[in-house]
């Protein structure tokens, strides 16, 4: 913890801030700070570095924003004085976006740097020097290199989802585009979790940093969890069923590869929902169209990947549904914050296999909490996924479980044999090996086999005049 403390905000009036970004913060309809907004404004309103560690959905953007554009409207200077670092497209426009709602009363200029579109605008907007420029690492890296953008001037650094970041390989080129920037300079580090790796790169370019950690290893207590078993080809089948609700009103489903997410929004669209992907092949007008048209509702279901999971910030989304499971602990948190935002309910479900229990336990175990498991009418897939710790159960619509000798036990506790045959088996210790039940059938099938094979063709064959015989034999009766 830094050696400063500060009090915690409980109104934005008590922030001493210029007129035009006071104004905007009304009418953006921001009330009490939230949380991490209340622990974080004041110290880097101060000039401290901010380690902020926050789920998302919690505010983070206008943590940062608000003291950033307050330095900004301070001085006068030329630009680009403040960098953003955000992992995905829709992160660094949804960030771009909160900037120009809060400065629209300023002459203060954003700008977006990012891949999958042309260079060309990106590097025209440079020329310009704009005060704050929103990036992707990739595409800033390649412009930084080739000399289009001047660092020099940059007076705060924000990495923002900075955990994500890690997960997607941007390390080694964060610490690449630091080298580019002043020795001299405000750092604002936000992240939903805390891995190793961020945990060191935060001690590298910190100095002497606020920390406030709010709940970031739990989601929003807002929202509801469940899980619900079910075969792997009955997946979209449920789905379905779910959409039918009456408390459904928009849902972003989760999958794990881009194909899949694809063809499930066409799916779902021929059923006749409004439902459109969000993928990693789509251009970035395509991607645009898909955001601004589920947050304007003209969808009422967003099919995407995890690649977008960080990047979808929409209020009013009901549901997030994992059709597949996320392969890491902490993508789950991330996935379910895109419901529950703002203190709104929300409802996180998530479909499972035998076969996912491991990464069930390590969700669990992240999050503090069991999570519930229910099954849905018509879909009573009764097991309990491997690796969990909890009971197994038994077949379909049974409540027995299934013991490593074969047989059943029934819910008093006392073991049946599954047959007399089986029962059978163990009676002698000195009984030998063929004399199973099982070995003797199979003995008499491949005896009979061998008959079968060995009468060869002379034996089929020999029916054949019989028939025939018979047949004309009908003939001569019938003249």
């Amino acid at each position: 913890m830094s050696r400063t403390t500060f009090t915690p905000i409980t109104d934005f009036t008590e922030l001493d801030l210029s007129p035009p970004l006071a104004k905007a913060i009304v009418k953006a309809q921001y009330t009490t700070p939230r949380p991490i907004q209340a622990e974080t404004i004041a110290p880097a309103l101060a000039g401290h570095d901010v380690l902020g560690l926050a789920q998302t959905g919690t505010g983070k953007t206008a943590a940062f924003a608000i003291p950033t554009i307050e330095h900004l409207l301070a001085h006068q200077k030329k630009g680009p004085r403040v960098l953003v670092i955000g992992p995905t497209r829709e992160l660094v426009t949804q960030i771009d976006q909160e900037f120009r709602k809060l400065t629209a009363r300023t002459k203060i200029c954003t700008m977006t740097i990012y891949g999958g579109v042309s260079e060309k605008p990106q590097i025209q907007k440079l020329e310009r020097h704009p005060d704050v420029v929103c990036a992707c690492p990739g595409r800033l890296l390649d412009l930084l290199g080739r000399g289009f953008v001047d660092l020099s001037r940059i007076e705060t650094l924000i990495l923002d989802e900075a955990d994500h970041m890690f997960d997607m390989g941007f390390l080694p080129d964060i610490r690449r585009i630091i080298q580019h920037l002043p020795e001299k300079r405000q750092n604002l580090l936000f992240a939903a979790t805390m891995p190793k790796e961020i945990r060191k790169l935060a001690t590298q370019i910190l100095t002497d940093p606020f920390i406030s950690e709010i709940d970031h290893t739990m989601p929003a207590k807002t929202i509801k969890h469940t899980l619900y078993p079910v075969r792997e080809k009955r997946k979209i089948e449920m789905l379905r069923h779910f959409l039918r609700q009456d408390d459904f009103d928009s849902a972003i489903v989760f999958t794990r590869t881009k194909r899949r997410a694809r063809q499930l929004a066409q799916k779902l669209e021929k059923d006749g929902h409004r439902a459109v992907a969000l993928q990693g092949n789509m251009s970035q007008n395509q991607r645009d169209r898909a955001m601004d048209g589920f947050r304007k509702r003209n969808y009422d279901i967003l099919v995407a990947t995890d690649v977008a999971a960080r990047g979808i910030d929409v209020l009013s989304v009901s549901h997030v549904i994992n059709l597949d499971i996320p392969n890491v602990a902490e993508t789950y948190t991330h996935r379910i914050g895109r419901t529950g935002r703002s203190e709104q309910e929300g409802k996180a479900y998530t479909f499972i296999t035998e076969d996912d229990g491991e990464m069930i336990a390590a969700i669990e175990k992240m999050i503090g909490m069991p999570l519930e498991i229910k099954s849905v009418p018509g879909f009573e897939e009764v097991f309990i996924p491997k690796k969990t710790g909890r009971a197994r159960g038994g077949g379909r619509g049974s409540n027995a479980k299934t013991s490593a000798g074969g047989s059943r036990q029934s819910r008093s506790g006392r073991r049946k044999p599954t047959s007399s045959r089986t029962r059978n088996t163990h009676s002698g210790a000195n009984q030998q090996s063929d004399s199973s039940p099982g070995r003797r059938r199979r003995k008499r099938k491949n005896t009979d086999a061998r008959q079968r094979s060995n009468s060869g063709p002379s034996a089929s064959g020999s029916s054949r005049p019989h028939r025939r015989r018979r047949s004309s034999a009908r003939k001569s009766t019938q003249q």
